[in-house]
């Protein structure tokens, strides 16, 4: 009754933006998909199905909706509050560092700590970018970091690969929409078991690390995302027990290995602890991605 009556009365984008934020802090829904609070969300998601600036919401504030808007805005709003589904699924639009990607429910949504990192060039590890000829994208997903490192990595051929056809398609339209198409190839692969003896410069991987607990406890936003991309065994490690295992052979001398695994250091330390990890300081902290060297993978 409340989306029906709201129809007739919000007239504005000032009135369906107060009704958004009321309706997102009384459906008390879980923010964790790039927006930590009910107007962040509410103002991305106008400014989204409108199709203005994002970072421009003032200036159109008491702008007047047409109906088609105004429906078009209630029904998405009724989705994110009674469906639960994510506000990038709603727009089918993620954005990571400034980069705007596609997204919908055949991958997961974009929000990887690797990508400041290849925003500053994985400096200092990395003194040159210009010297990476060969990096790959383990677990592409979306194809967004494989589009980050070939924008990072101005000589680099990417290779990114997922499991997933259909991760892949979506990889394969974010790689059209930057023009990438010869620089970034998509393979189909579990893990690096189909991407024959090639060798790289640099991996960098966010593999599925979500532990068994951790999913069965999943706010229900994130049940709209690929189950295969959030969880990875008892202890969420099993991509990367297998990442580590084999990274070894598939770096170059001196190549660089780079992964994110969530809240799981001390699990992972506790596994390989005769493993040097450097953990890299991130927007989400400093346990969250680590570095080693191919030397050290391969004591």
């Amino acid at each position: 009754m409340m989306f029906e009556e709201a129809r007739n009365h919000l007239l504005t984008i000032r009135d369906m933006l107060r009704f958004a934020v009321s309706r997102f802090n009384q459906g008390k829904i879980h923010f964790g998909h790039g927006c930590d609070n009910a107007l962040d969300e509410a103002a991305y998601l106008i400014l989204s199905a409108l199709h203005l600036p994002h970072d421009h919401l003032d200036p159109f504030l008491d702008a007047n909706l047409l109906p088609v808007e105004r429906h078009r805005l209630l029904d998405l709003i009724e989705k994110r509050v009674t469906d639960r589904i994510p506000v990038a699924y709603l727009t089918h639009e993620a954005w990571l560092k400034g980069l705007s990607f596609y997204v919908d429910e055949r991958v997961i949504i974009p929000r990887s700590f690797i990508a400041g990192l290849l925003s500053e060039g994985l400096y200092p590890w990395l003194d040159e970018p210009e010297e990476v000829r060969c990096a790959l994208d383990l677990c592409t997903g979306s194809g967004c970091l494989a589009v980050m490192m070939a924008h990072a990595f101005p000589n680099a051929a990417i290779d990114a690969a997922d499991i997933s056809k259909d991760a892949l398609e979506v990889a394969k339209r974010n790689v059209e929409n930057y023009g990438l198409e010869d620089r970034i190839h998509l393979f189909e692969s579990d893990l690096f078991s189909g991407l024959g003896e090639k060798k790289y410069d640099l991996i960098v991987s966010n593999p599925p690390y979500v532990n068994a607990e951790s999913v069965a406890n999943l706010p229900r936003e994130y049940l709209h995302e690929p189950a295969l991309a959030l969880g990875s065994g008892e202890d969420g490690l099993d991509a990367t027990r297998v990442i580590l295992q084999q990274a070894a052979s598939r770096l170059k001398p001196e190549g660089l290995l780079v992964v994110e695994i969530g809240h799981n250091r001390e699990a992972l330390e506790e596994a390989f602890p005769d493993l040097e990890f450097t953990w890299l300081d991130t927007d989400g902290g400093s346990d969250q991605v680590f570095l080693l060297k191919r030397e050290q993978l391969a004591n």
